[in-house]
């Protein structure tokens, strides 16, 4: 954990003002973001492929884009960050989000090292001071998934925030929806972010809501492709005493993902400090 030295929006579904009024709100968004190479069209995996393992100045620029978007939330979990290879000039993509989005706390788990040309990495962005920072390195038989846990104020009356990115097999996925599942438990208050790569109608989330307080969305708006969104695959799922008020997806085509985003109302007596009264 490190301390610190306009875009376009489709709102699902807005907060009415009764439904927070008086009420503390919570802005979490979650965001897929390719290491920073912008992809429109399916051609240019191919066109654009290089820029997997080499640096671009063009990256620069979409961070910059991103930046503009993520600023806007209280915390923001992003997956497939570079935590400082080749393709990213060597340079922590987190990092380098929280210091242009202003964030004073940040945290980066790189989940594989491939030599010194790539290091996919989840990142946690907050306005908040976490008391503690946890990485999980999920189950799998390919290693190198991985999530990581941010935890707010006291142990009971706190908040747990997870960002995951779950594995490309249905076989896999099962697996980390238990060890998640596992992992939970009977905590009160917890935020699980993340590119799941997977539907919530596939079956494979009834493992983590069957044991867990999680409950699904009120909306699974699409996120991937960019381009043209057919599957909902990115998904911020928040506890039973947490209300989603708005549901969204920030327009901005700045890797092969759309964000999502959404707003919380907090319960009573949840703190995000250690010393909250």
């Amino acid at each position: 954990m490190t301390h610190r030295g306009a875009s376009r929006s489709t709102t699902r579904r807005q907060p009415g003002e009764a439904a927070t009024r008086g009420r503390r709100t919570l802005r979490l968004l979650s965001f897929n973001i390719q290491a920073g190479t912008r992809t429109d069209h399916p051609a240019h995996f191919v066109t654009r492929g290089w820029q997997a393992v080499l640096p671009h100045a063009s990256k620069a620029e979409n961070l910059r884009s991103i930046a503009g978007l993520v600023g806007q939330y209280d915390i923001v979990a992003l997956q497939e960050a570079d935590g400082g290879s080749l393709r990213s000039g060597f340079g922590n993509q987190t990092h380098q989000l929280a210091e242009l989005a202003g964030f004073p706390y940040w945290a980066e788990q790189t989940n594989r090292r491939v030599a010194r040309i790539a290091q996919p990495s989840n990142g946690l962005l907050s306005r908040f001071e976490p008391v503690e920072v946890i990485d999980h390195r999920l189950p799998g038989a390919i290693p190198g998934r991985g999530a990581m846990e941010m935890r707010y104020g006291p142990s009971r009356e706190g908040l747990h925030v997870i960002n995951a990115h779950l594995a490309l097999t249905a076989r896999a996925r099962r697996r980390q929806f238990d060890y998640l599942a596992e992992l939970i438990g009977d905590l009160r208050h917890v935020v699980v972010m993340g590119d799941f790569n997977t539907t919530l109608d596939s079956g494979e989330f009834d493992r983590l809501f069957a044991r867990t307080n999680l409950r699904p969305p009120p909306l699974s708006p699409p996120t991937w492709p960019s381009w043209k969104p057919r599957r909902p695959i990115d998904h911020v799922l928040v506890s039973e005493p947490l209300e989603p008020v708005a549901v969204e997806v920030p327009l901005l085509r700045a890797s092969d993902h759309l964000p999502v985003a959404v707003t919380v109302a907090l319960p009573e007596g949840l703190q995000l400090a250690q010393d909250e009264r």
